[in-house]
């Protein structure tokens, strides 16, 4: 039997969620939920159909697991507790210092209706939080190092746009190659922010603009720029479109420690991701926790859950005599 999907949002991360859908033999997408007008909404699945967003209470019959695809910083926080009340649902929120507040939320809103939502599901948070609570359960006497990119942020490119006299902008996140290597040395570095990553803008300006302006604002930006080393190139729209229209992204995390009576002997784990397509590979995760949560909430789990708190077998479409004999 097929577990049924529903979508909400059709956005990149909505579109991706179809593709890796059609590659799992045991999921099945029967329905996207827009705000925009359905008639907009081109899929790709021709069994599946689309729907406005406030009729998905009538199709609750009819989905096993929704996956949550709106925008994580505004949208998430309203719509998971409010679809957590109809279906089991799966998310990306990813403002980490808010998880435990969305938590609570979610948590309060599934148990009422006797659903099972996981949340902020991606791989960071996600697989790279599992490499974390892994690596130091393992080495306890040790230090953990996540790095991101290089890769493209999408929050920090918006941040760019919104700069007067911006038309559009690239902005990539780039691990300091020395930096990776002290922390792969086992000699467990006390790196600063500016010491870790470098910043590159690729900015496209409106003609006429003060480009020496714009790199200023830019460089200057709290919480964005201002604590790295960050280079602003200016380019056409036609370089932008030609050589940075991808959304690549990846990382790793480095735990670094020391095991022995007298800590004598130097120990590293190391999880990384390459990706060319970060939105895909986001939605490939979602989708495998889609299975999970359907699952989990088939065996009467009900309430909130996170990575953690999922076994890795319930992420398989393989039965456990096949993970056990095939990969154990």
């Amino acid at each position: 039997m097929s577990v049924r999907i529903g979508i909400m949002g059709y956005g990149n991360i909505g579109r991706a969620v179809e593709c890796a859908i059609k590659q799992s033999d045991d999921l099945e997408l029967v329905a996207v939920f827009t705000r925009r007008d359905p008639d907009s909404v081109k899929i790709l699945t021709p069994s599946a159909k689309v729907y406005k967003a406030e009729d998905a209470e009538k199709l609750t019959d009819a989905i096993d697991v929704m996956i949550m695809c709106g925008g994580s910083a505004t949208d998430l926080p309203v719509q998971t507790p409010n679809f957590a009340k109809l279906f089991c649902v799966v998310d990306s929120f990813d403002t980490h210092a808010r998880i435990p507040e969305h938590f609570a939320n979610v948590d309060a809103a599934a148990k009422e209706s006797g659903k099972l939502a996981a949340i902020s599901i991606g791989w960071d948070p996600g697989l790279f939080s599992i490499a974390r609570l892994y690596s130091g359960a393992i080495l306890p006497n040790g230090k953990d190092y996540t790095f991101w990119g290089r890769g493209v942020s999408q929050g920090h490119s918006d941040a760019i746009r919104r700069v007067e006299g911006v038309l559009d902008a690239r902005q990539y996140t780039v691990p300091v190659p020395e930096a990776v290597e002290a922390v792969r040395s086992g000699v467990n570095p006390e790196l600063t922010t500016r010491q870790k990553h470098t910043r590159e803008c690729f900015v496209v300006a409106k003609e006429g603009a003060d480009k020496a302006r714009i790199e200023k604002e830019i460089k200057e930006m709290p919480n964005y720029f201002a604590d790295y080393d960050t280079s602003v190139t200016f380019i056409t729209m036609e370089e932008l479109k030609r050589d940075h229209s991808g959304i690549p992204h990846g990382g790793r995390v480095i735990r670094t420690g020391a095991t022995g009576w007298d800590n004598e002997h130097k120990a590293a784990i190391e999880y990384s991701l390459k990706l060319d397509s970060n939105p895909e590979f986001t939605s490939c995760v979602l989708v495998a926790y889609a299975r999970a949560v359907y699952r989990l909430n088939k065996e009467g789990k009900t309430g909130c859950v996170t990575a953690f708190d999922i076994a890795p077998s319930y992420l398989s479409p393989k039965s456990g005599e096949e993970l056990r004999k095939n990969l154990l």
